[in-house]
């Protein structure tokens, strides 16, 4: 039991790789439950069947626990609330949307996605917000039981009022006003039975004694319809705590597209689990100049969850390299950083795989950190001129290449070499070309030279986060020679 009653959860979708973003919102719901003696938990939201991946989930776990927290309950762990993934949970779903349909909050749609789609631009060609009309919402009982005896495909879509307002008091924002007429009659159980996030969030949240849901600020527009669901199931709705954006230093969205944005990648190059914890941490309290270091124990006992900003989070990566710099000089022994330092290398086998490729390659050790040190880079720029020696392409058929190649890893859902290169040779017939005029300059992004050890090998060892920011690094290389010209 907590000392509180305090029960707050991380509860991300295993689509991609984790986020920082999730570790940031993750840290606020940790740091808020040891302030206040209570639990943390971790559920799984899979309702995304077709992207979630036990792969991903596994990542997921691993990055979490890499930051360094842990969780009460979870799909690991257990727990007297489980299951705690989603899609293990999918017939405990149905008898609440059976009762939303009988007490007349909800009601069952056909729409086609040809209407939803021709709806959607009309509203949008004349100015308006795209959301359901409500063309299913008066269907009579007995054209509902036609339709469904004769086979047609539907879903359950929730009513909201038609006038008045969503009014709540959000522990970030205060005191919260939002118009019903702008809000969407949001689908809660797909055609393939399973829930949305909006139903299976507030029936999972309920069932596990959720006491207050911090999370990011994109959902604060989600509350009205959240907050009628627990009053059309009768239950009493928790403390909502809407979190500021993470954002760019140009106040961007920090996005995968623009920097990199995957715990993976910051376990990759060295950064300390410590110190993106105590980088993320003080967002969420007020310290004084000279007191920025500080462990977990350190930033429980700062954090104040009632004076946050709702400015937006700016992931300055020269202060993360500064924290990280002092971590690895102040708070580390000479034993402890030498371990480290080896358990970093040693990181998914990254060192061990690279020593083997090049066992075949050298005729002597000293040439191992020329061959294999790109395994371990931190910062990889090619030089232009390595780009310039491939004397089989431009550098516009280079550029060419490497824009093409990244969203077409960007699919991958398993990430080995076999995927790799399947991929890579998918790709090059489709563009027409001879796989080695594909993959000559991945040789260099990946490694800064043409000679290297085997590429899909290595790109499978760099793993999927850091070979997509140096494909980005070199895009922008060849992108500058190509204006240069």
């Amino acid at each position: 039991m907590t000392t509180s009653g305090v029960r707050v959860r991380i509860a991300p979708s295993p689509t991609g790789e984790p986020h920082v973003g999730t570790a940031y919102i993750a840290l606020f719901n940790y740091l808020f439950a040891k302030k206040h003696g209570g639990e943390f938990i971790l559920r799984i939201e899979d309702t995304d069947a077709t992207r979630s991946t036990l792969e991903f989930e596994q990542k997921v776990l691993d990055a979490l626990k890499w930051c360094g927290l842990d969780w009460k309950e979870g799909p690991d762990v257990g727990g007297p609330y489980g299951p705690y993934r989603q899609s293990d949970r999918k017939d405990l779903y149905q008898p609440y949307a059976q009762e939303l349909l009988d007490k007349g909050h909800a009601f069952r749609c056909f729409c086609t996605p040809e209407r939803l789609e021709q709806m959607r631009d009309a509203q949008r060609a004349a100015g308006k917000a795209p959301k359901y009309d409500g063309f299913c919402l008066h269907l009579k009982a007995e054209e509902v039981t036609a339709k469904m005896e004769a086979g047609e495909s539907s879903v359950i879509r929730m009513k909201i009022p038609t006038e008045g307002s969503c009014d709540f008091t959000d522990g970030v924002y205060g005191p919260v006003s939002i118009p019903y007429d702008s809000v969407d009659m949001q689908v809660l159980v797909k055609g393939d039975g399973m829930p949305t996030y909006h139903m299976a969030n507030v029936i999972d949240d309920h069932a596990m004694k959720i006491t207050h849901v911090a999370r990011g600020e994109e959902w604060l527009s989600s509350v009205p319809k959240h907050i009628l669901l627990y009053r059309y199931f009768g239950w009493q709705e928790p403390t909502f705590m809407h979190l500021s954006l993470m954002r760019n230093a140009d106040k961007s969205k920090l996005s995968k597209r623009k920097n990199p944005t995957s715990i993976s990648y910051y376990s990759a190059l060295g950064y300390l689990p410590e110190a993106l914890m105590n980088f993320l941490g003080l967002f969420f309290m007020q310290i004084g100049e000279g007191e920025e270091v500080l462990d977990m124990e350190e930033l429980a006992a700062q954090f104040d969850p009632e004076n946050l900003s709702k400015a937006g989070a700016i992931f300055d990566i020269q202060k993360l390299d500064w924290l990280n710099g002092r971590w690895l000089r102040e708070r580390l022994s000479e034993e402890e950083f030498i371990s480290r330092t080896l358990n970093w290398a040693m990181e998914n086998e990254r060192l061990k795989a690279g020593l083997k490729l090049s066992q075949s390659r050298i005729s002597k050790l000293g040439e191992i950190p020329n061959l294999a040190g790109f395994l371990l880079q931190s910062d990889m720029e090619p030089k232009p001129e390595a780009f310039a020696a491939l004397k089989k392409t431009s550098p516009e058929e280079t550029l060419e290449i490497l824009k093409a190649v990244q969203p077409a890893l960007e699919k991958l859902i398993e990430w080995n070499v076999e995927t790799i290169e399947q991929c890579l040779r998918e790709l090059s017939e489709e563009m027409d070309k001879k796989l080695r005029i594909v993959v000559a300059p991945l040789f260099v992004a990946m490694s800064g030279t043409s000679r290297s050890l085997p590429l899909f090998d290595s790109m499978d060892i760099l793993g999927r986060s850091v070979v997509r920011q140096r494909l980005k690094t070199a895009e922008k290389v060849v992108a500058a020679m190509v204006a240069a010209q």
